[in-house]
């Protein structure tokens, strides 16, 4: 008998318990501050529709995970705009949600949806805010990529057709100018640079020309600097890898690091934050750097030297104007921290016929040109500046430094049967830039003066490091 009294009493404090637990759930659903005070969250989320329908009258169980809390589809949730979930009004009694109480009635709208004061969006580039008179308001930037542009250039003959790039959506054409070129103008001492005399006799030139098909192998794939503004390390480590691989036959074929350069050559020199080529140049005939396997690229976002980005590669004489690294590789997966070195740099005309014989000749050179609006939209064809911003405000019309590789050049008819003649060049944007990471860029026309000022060099290769990597 006592057993069962206190079996009995158990189940009538559970009950009791019960009961109390679904009267304090009650009143914290009264008591609860509103959910949707400051607007509908998640305007497009689907809550009381995955749920299968809407409940009538109260049903404390009509519930939805929302958020970090649950929202409800029974009819009570109505009573105020509280506890509702988002889909509510539209699911459950086919109106749109109401305004949050402390608007006055002021909301933005936008793709059939409402939006509180202060709600914002971007658009490309540009923040949207909603204003206190329900009207969006929004920044006036510049964006790189404009849709205008690009099919006003693919609507007609300009020779070479326009793209949209993922990488670039969202970016102020400023930030690309700050962020994606990177080589500093040369001094007017630099500029004044000799020039090396060219014996251009009746060498034959053809008419088209790839240093990748007579090199097959030894000319490296164009990378990717990121926003990185540093083309003067990537297109000088590149020219140098060309070279060096072509003057050894071969027997060496480095991918030279251009972090190596961005971090360690910090001598008048900003790294990530744009360089000079000469500065480059200077540091691979003195230093040398070693290869891209064994100081990856990392983009940091930071000036030469500073925190974060300080050098990891330290080099040492070992006599005869050979050096060698005294610190592992960065990444401690690669094996070799051999150091690669260059001549001192050479200029060459801006006399078309002496690039091409060079390049035929020698591999690969390095040019600098000035970027425009137009090239970052760059997709193929034969590129020449397109100024149709012309008649705009001057933050239309932005351009900046750039240094690139030449490897070859072409011809092709044009549409009234002239010759459009080109210089195939390598960008430092990646592989899914342009045609496959390289562009055209018309040639003999000194376009965005891409002929004004062409470096070539000698890799610094002996007959013993040819043996050595031979072995």
């Amino acid at each position: 008998m006592k057993i069962y009294a206190v079996v009995l009493v158990l189940v009538l404090s559970l009950i009791c318990f019960g009961e109390l637990q679904a009267s304090l759930l009650r009143t914290r659903r009264e008591l609860k501050p509103p959910l949707h005070y400051h607007g509908i969250r998640d305007p497009n989320g689907s809550y009381c529709e995955r749920r299968g329908g809407c409940c009538p009258g109260r049903d404390d169980t009509c519930i939805m995970k929302y958020m970090d809390t649950i929202c409800y589809c029974d009819l009570f949730c109505n009573r105020t705009i509280s506890d509702c979930c988002p889909d509510f009004w539209r699911k459950c009694l086919g109106i749109p949600p109401p305004p949050p109480p402390h608007t006055n009635g002021k909301v933005c709208h936008r793709n059939g949806q409402q939006y509180t004061l202060g709600a914002t969006y971007k658009e490309n580039c540009n923040m949207c805010t909603c204003t206190d008179q329900g009207l969006w308001t929004c920044e006036q930037n510049v964006c790189l990529i404009d849709t205008e542009m690009i099919n006003s250039i693919n609507s007609r003959d300009y020779g070479w057709k326009a793209g949209n790039y993922s990488q670039f959506w969202g970016m102020t054409l400023n930030e690309a100018i700050s962020y994606r070129l990177g080589t500093k103008k040369p001094s007017s001492t630099v500029m004044n640079m000799h020039e090396v005399q060219m014996d251009m006799g009746t060498e034959f030139l053809p008419r088209y020309f790839n240093a990748a098909e007579k090199w097959p192998g030894l000319i490296h794939e164009p990378l990717d600097q990121g926003n990185c503004a540093a083309s003067w390390a990537f297109s000088t480590a590149a020219v140098a890898s060309d070279r060096i691989s072509i003057q050894s036959m071969g027997h060496m074929t480095p991918l030279l690091s251009p972090q190596n350069l961005i971090s360690c050559d910090t001598r008048n020199q900003a790294g990530c934050n744009g360089g000079r080529i000469d500065g480059a140049w200077w540091y691979l005939r003195r230093k040398g750097i070693v290869t891209e396997e064994c100081y990856p690229f990392t983009g940091l976002h930071t000036a030469a030297g500073s925190h974060g980005n300080r050098c990891m590669v330290q080099t040492g004489s070992v006599g005869r104007g050979k050096r060698q690294a005294i610190t592992h590789c960065p990444n401690a997966q690669s094996s070799s921290n051999e150091i690669y070195k260059t001549t001192p740099p050479y200029r060459l005309s801006s006399n078309e016929k002496e690039i091409m014989k060079e390049i035929m000749k020698n591999g690969p050179v390095q040019a600098i040109m000035e970027v425009h609006e137009d090239f970052f939209i760059y997709k193929s064809g034969i590129y020449r500046h397109v100024p149709l911003n012309e008649n705009k405000p001057p933050q239309y019309k932005k351009h900046g430094t750039h240094s690139v590789r030449i490897i070859g050049w072409g011809e092709e008819w044009g549409l009234n049967g002239e010759t459009l003649k080109y210089w195939i060049a390598a960008n430092s944007w990646g592989k899914n830039w342009g045609e496959n990471g390289y562009f055209k860029i018309a040639r003999g026309e000194n376009e965005c003066q891409i002929e004004a000022f062409v470096i070539g060099v000698w890799g610094h290769v002996t007959m013993e490091d040819m043996h050595h990597h031979h072995k």
